[in-house]
């Protein structure tokens, strides 16, 4: 019966220095600032934080939440059953932007053409290319393959491209190629 008694002047001392009605505006400011928040912040958590804190402004204004330890355990609660139920909805039906791009390197970089910087042979990974604006080991698939050379990417092993030379007698496959990747 003591530890009750304790506990009941701990809360009556900690409620003293703030006026219910300062709570009540705490509760209806905060819950339509969080509310706008969601501009900002998209997502639908903080407008259901919001909506919440809400709720319990008007719970307390109404004179149904007197005590604002339950009004905080209310907004608490409410916040986070109205997290669990609806949340689930509004991504349903506003759901948000996203986008997708393949993210294999290696695909997006076969049959690039590419200048050579550094000779390139069969035998060794010495050679260098130049793709994306980075210097790039790279071997040949055979032969020498001399600087100023354009090359095409075919793949990659490790950090070593595979190249061949470009056919200079096929323009137009070069072409077409370029023409698709856009």
């Amino acid at each position: 019966m003591r530890s009750i008694h304790y506990l009941s002047e701990i809360k009556n001392e900690s409620t003293q220095g703030m006026d219910g009605e300062l709570i009540t505006w705490i509760f209806l400011v905060g819950g339509i600032l969080l509310m706008l928040l969601e501009a900002l912040i998209p997502g639908g958590v903080t407008f259901i934080l919001g909506f919440s804190g809400l709720g319990v402004g008007i719970l307390r204004y109404l004179g149904f939440l007197e005590d604002p330890f339950t009004a905080t355990f209310t907004w608490l609660f409410s916040s986070m059953a109205l997290t669990i139920l609806i949340r689930p909805f509004i991504k349903k039906y506003f759901p948000g932007e996203t986008s997708f791009k393949f993210a294999d390197e290696d695909y997006e970089a076969m049959d690039q053409i590419v200048d050579v910087v550094e000779p390139i042979n069969e035998f060794d990974n010495n050679g260098r290319i130049r793709y994306q604006g980075i210097s790039w080991q790279a071997r040949s698939m055979e032969g020498k393959i001399p600087v100023g050379t354009k090359v095409r990417i075919k793949y990659r092993e490790n950090t070593t491209w595979i190249v061949e030379p470009v056919d200079s007698l096929d323009p137009q496959k070069t072409q077409l190629k370029d023409k698709n990747r856009n």
